[in-house]
């Protein structure tokens, strides 16, 4: 049994990506920032009594909810809400269908023969036309003047008539306001432009037609009560909010503020430890999780984590050391160097850790800049910390040149001076241009003080941990290493194919911010496993009969599929970085050898895809994936008789297109947007690499890639 806890113990521990083991350093950083951020949230109580003077100035150390002033507001919210009624479009249809009827009726006895008969007999026969419902209600004698009026009249009168009504019908009539809707209608008519003696009787026509349509609806009455309950705004104690100014008389309501934030309690508060203690937790977890994505889907090894774990502790110590200023108006606390923490993980592990790490920072930054005040955090120094670390990591775009770091200075300069600004700017405080050039002063030394540390740091932090720096990079570049000179001795074909790729390779990282000089150099040793059979590689044949002329495609298959992983053991034997190795046995992922599947198919119909295809595994960096789209792009257009510009741009985009469509890219992380841009880099290299052998004959066909 006890044998068995040892092999399990050891089995979490030893793991290549062990839980516990990253665990370490994780909580680490989770404890030191606890340690550093106590003081920050250590809460004070006072013995006051109401109608005191307070003797100093007491903030808020909690977010909390004042309840009985949300209730307050809660009663006043319901009170202003409006009854809600229903509106019956039965009963203006029916009120304008009486409208219709009587002008329908006067139309009608107007254009029979009865037309000459006398009025009171026309009268009379309107009368046996319209409903009782009319009839009942409105004495006959206002229709007298509509049987005089003009075709033209009338349908001027009915059309303001329906439409008035319409109107009044849509917005809903209740009862107390139907008085007022009469003596509107009223005035309209008057002010109209129909005649004299059609106004009166038009009044009393639209007087009758117009009736209550909107019932009280209790139902929606309730519920938009209570839906403006819901949307009441707590109202809430903010932590650092002033509760009581220095010498102010301690009222009522001050004093129930005291209470609720639980100022008044003679007892020590633990709460706000106990919550430092979760949110470290938090960032111990986030950080341990980060820690274990980046060495599976990036390859980061421990040596890069002990950098993290470096960097965070200086990063972590020189907040807590500026934080000490925090209690200042001068605002000194902007002169930290925010971004070379960000600048220094970008430069020693990758862009992606940099960035989760400025994230890290900055959200201990809110913590450790709250000027001590328990309960309070300083989003605008976590906004600062934040916007200047993402700055240093997006101008750092050329990371193989170190004089690169210091014009990443400018642009964290200016994008230090734009945040300190938007704090200025919004604050209720009134500051004058002297004082906003001041504060933009220090945002410009912080980036100043950001790129010195860099270069004071980096080399050593280099030399320490073993990092495959760009001077190392550029070490492995030389033409002279011993693995090179072999590939250019045995397999010379292999070695011009290898610096193409580099060239094109290095060209499409730096096009999507990548790292150009690894991709380059891994590129120079990617085919390194040719040098064991060189002469089964079309490049290196030199006009020799091609040997798979003789065997099976699947030992020709099994043959070329070889090469990546017998190059791998080579790098590996003469201990070349892992990152090179690791892209030497990604750079063909796991493609389909197409050629001699499909001459193992034309021979046998039932053959097996998997013994054609490389086993991977499929390129897991950006870097990785670019040398093998490189790799394929430079073998294809090399075959080319005449490599015009449409040729190339139309290989280059169906290689992407193939790589993207057999899933090759699925583990790389390369954006669509990414992919748009290292096309065009490649072609644009390409393009000028064949510049002096471009011709332009009338031709469409394009030489499928060789393989």
């Amino acid at each position: 049994m006890l044998k068995g806890v040892r092999q399990m113990i050891k089995h979490l521990f030893n793991g290549k990506n062990s839980w516990l083991r990253l665990s370490i350093p994780s909580f680490l950083l989770a404890l030191f920032f606890l340690l550093l951020s106590f003081s920050n949230v250590h809460t004070e109580t006072y013995n006051l009594e109401k109608f005191s003077v307070a003797h100093e100035t007491i903030r808020s150390p909690v977010t909390i909810e004042n309840e009985r002033k949300t209730e307050q507001r809660v009663r006043e919210a319901t009170l202003d809400v409006e009854d809600r009624y229903q509106l019956s479009m039965d009963v203006a249809e029916e009120r304008l269908a009486y409208i219709e009827e009587v002008f329908e009726a006067v139309g009608e006895v107007n254009q029979s023969e009865s037309g000459r008969l006398s009025t009171e007999e026309n009268l009379n026969q309107l009368n046996s036309l319209l409903s009782s419902a009319i009839t009942d209600e409105l004495p006959m004698e206002i229709f007298r003047p509509f049987l005089n009026a003009s075709e033209n009249d009338l349908n001027k009168t009915k059309e303001l008539l329906i439409s008035s009504a319409e109107s009044y019908f849509n917005e809903g009539i209740r009862t107390t306001d139907l008085e007022d809707t009469l003596d509107t209608l009223k005035l309209k008519i008057r002010y109209s432009s129909i005649p004299e003696d059609l106004k009166d009787e038009s009044s009393e026509l639209g007087s009758f037609a117009l009736v209550e349509n909107a019932i009280f609806d209790p139902q929606a009455t309730d519920e938009a009560r209570k839906e403006a309950a819901a949307q009441v705004q707590p109202s809430m104690i903010q932590a650092g909010e002033v509760i009581v100014t220095e010498g102010a008389t301690i009222t009522n309501d001050i004093y129930d503020e005291l209470e609720i934030t639980g100022l008044l309690n003679q007892e020590r508060n633990v709460m706000p430890y106990l919550g430092l203690t979760l949110f470290s937790l938090l960032l111990g977890a986030a950080i341990l999780y980060h820690f274990r994505k980046m060495m599976i889907e990036e390859g980061l090894t421990y040596r890069h984590i002990s950098v993290v774990v470096l960097v965070s502790v200086i990063s972590m110590s020189l907040m807590k050391g500026f934080s000490v200023f925090d209690f200042s108006n001068e605002f000194l606390y902007y002169l930290m160097p925010a971004a070379m923490g960000a600048i220094l993980i970008k430069l020693l592990c990758n862009e992606r850790f940099a960035v989760f790490m400025s994230v890290i920072f900055s959200l201990m930054a809110v913590v450790l800049f709250n000027g001590e005040v328990p309960g309070a955090l300083n989003a605008h120094m976590g906004i600062y910390v934040l916007l200047s670390q993402l700055a240093g990591i997006f101008f750092l775009w050329n990371t193989s040149d170190r004089l690169f770091i210091a014009k990443t200075g400018v642009g964290i300069a200016l994008i230090n001076c734009m945040t300190i600004s938007f704090t200025v700017f919004l604050s209720f405080e009134k500051y004058s241009w002297f004082d906003w050039g001041l504060f933009a002063g220090y945002g410009l030394i912080s980036a100043v003080l950001s790129v010195i540390l860099t270069f004071g740091l980096l080399p050593i932090i280099e030399s320490t941990f073993d990092i495959l720096s760009d001077s190392k990079l550029i070490a492995l570049a030389n033409p002279n290493h011993r693995l090179l000179r072999k590939i250019l001795m045995e397999t010379p074909g292999t070695y011009h194919h290898s610096v193409m790729v580099a060239n094109l390779s290095e060209a499409a990282c730096e096009s999507i911010g990548a790292r150009g000089l690894l991709a380059r150099v891994a590129a120079y040793y990617h085919d390194l496993g040719k040098t064991m059979r060189p002469h089964y590689f079309i490049e290196n044949q030199m006009g020799m009969k091609n040997p798979h002329d003789y065997i099976k495609p699947e030992q020709s298959a099994a043959i070329i599929i070889s090469h990546p992983y017998d190059g791998a053991k080579l790098l590996e034997k003469e201990k070349l970085p892992k990152e090179i190795i690791d892209i030497a046995k990604q750079h063909h992922g796991t493609t389909l050898l197409k050629y001699f599947y499909y001459k193992a198919k034309e021979k046998e119909s039932s053959v097996n895809e998997s013994m054609f295809r490389y086993p991977g595994p499929k390129p897991q960096t950006k870097e990785a994936a670019i040398v093998c789209i490189c790799d394929s792009v430079e073998a294809a257009v090399r075959s080319l008789d005449q490599p015009t510009q449409e040729k190339i741009d139309s290989i280059v985009h169906a290689i992407i297109e193939d790589r993207i469509l057999d899933g090759q890219l699925d583990d790389c992380n390369l954006t669509f947007k990414e992919l748009n841009k290292l096309e065009l880099a490649i072609c644009e290299t390409l393009q000028g690499i064949f510049h002096s052998r471009i011709q332009y004959p009338n031709q469409n066909n394009l030489v499928k890639e060789a393989k």
